[in-house]
């Protein structure tokens, strides 16, 4: 039987990586995406993410909730938090909005009161760590304790090391080793 890894390994291989010319985020050129949204929305994915993630994180004490910057993190956030209560795991899930919100209550995490709670701050991929620091950056404005951040996918790029420069643990579940790809 295969682990939930390896059967997210495969569908990561078959259905989300694309080949060709693609500028990244970073504005970085790429000859390979890891589109993760793809598969992160997808009925046979999510609960493996959310598993592959619980394996990840499991062992972080104290965390209460998990992720991150709109709208890599959310499907990532929401797949932890169910396959969490089918484990008996009681994670809450939050979302940060790139801007604080100009009507309602104007705020930029939505989700459970953060103040003085240990989270987790999640990505679906990651090159330059931008998005999950941006999502500290709002976090600890609402008085969230950060434990660390967990990626899915990682590009092998600079993000683990700008994450690690800031003071967090970073982790990933897959590298692009594991995806037979090659760093860019």
């Amino acid at each position: 039987m295969t682990t939930a890894r390896e059967q997210l390994i495969e569908l990561i291989k078959s259905d989300a990586v694309f080949h060709g010319d693609f500028t990244l985020t970073s504005g970085k050129k790429a000859t390979y995406y890891v589109d993760l949204r793809k598969l992160s929305l997808d009925h046979r994915a999510a609960p493996l993410i959310g598993q592959v993630m619980l394996d990840l994180i499991e062992d972080i004490d104290g965390v209460v909730a998990v992720g991150g910057l709109t709208m890599g993190a959310d499907p990532i956030a929401s797949a932890i938090m169910h396959q969490g209560v089918a484990r008996g795991k009681t994670y809450d899930s939050f979302v940060v909005r790139k801007e604080p919100k100009d009507h309602g209550r104007g705020r930029q995490v939505e989700g459970p009161d953060l103040n003085g709670k240990r989270v987790i701050v999640v990505e679906d991929t990651s090159t330059t760590g931008g998005s999950p620091l941006q999502a500290i950056e709002a976090l600890k404005k609402v008085g969230a304790e950060i434990a660390g951040v967990a990626v899915v996918v990682d590009r092998q790029a600079p993000a683990k090391a700008r994450i690690e420069e800031a003071g967090y643990e970073y982790r990933f579940a897959i590298g692009l080793e594991d995806l037979g790809l090659a760093p860019q």
